[in-house]
């Protein structure tokens, strides 16, 4: 277990807006800078829960040898409508494309994630109900763009 700390920056950008930034380089956006849209921090949670989940699938999935040609999350969330307005409900949808995919593994991979490797989803399952659901596809295969 590490007990080494995250350590991360958020800089006023002006108005309601921040640039966060890791001791790795990386760095996000978080409200408008300039006129130019960037993320919500609430949204930022979104986007920890489906790269968190995303990053256990292709790795279970990857240690059971299956091709994976693509793959998609979509997520969609309700908040309570008061103060601290939480999370209440999270739906979260996955795409994938492969030829050797079967539904099990498919399953087996999502399963373990949303209950046992991914952080992102114990801590967000504390105050919403997350439901998920499944899609696999042949690769090419198209499908409508929920999210662009």
């Amino acid at each position: 277990m590490s007990t080494d700390w995250v350590t991360l920056t958020a800089d006023w950008g002006g108005e309601m807006a921040f640039l966060g930034k890791n001791e790795k380089g990386g760095s996000v956006q978080m409200g408008a800078v300039d006129g130019v849209p960037g993320v919500s921090p609430m949204e930022m949670l979104l986007f920890g829960l489906i790269g968190c989940s995303g990053v256990d699938v292709v790795h279970i999935l990857r240690k059971k040898r299956l091709t994976l040609d693509d793959f998609r999350l979509a997520v969609r969330a309700k908040r309570a409508p008061n103060h601290p307005k939480v999370y209440t409900e999270i739906e979260i949808s996955y795409m994938l494309w492969g030829s050797d995919l079967t539904p099990k593994a498919v399953e087996q991979a999502i399963e373990l994630s949303e209950e046992k490797y991914c952080s992102a989803s114990a801590m967000l399952g504390k105050t919403a109900k997350i439901s998920s659901t499944y899609q696999i596809l042949a690769p090419g295969e198209t499908i409508e763009e929920q999210v662009s």
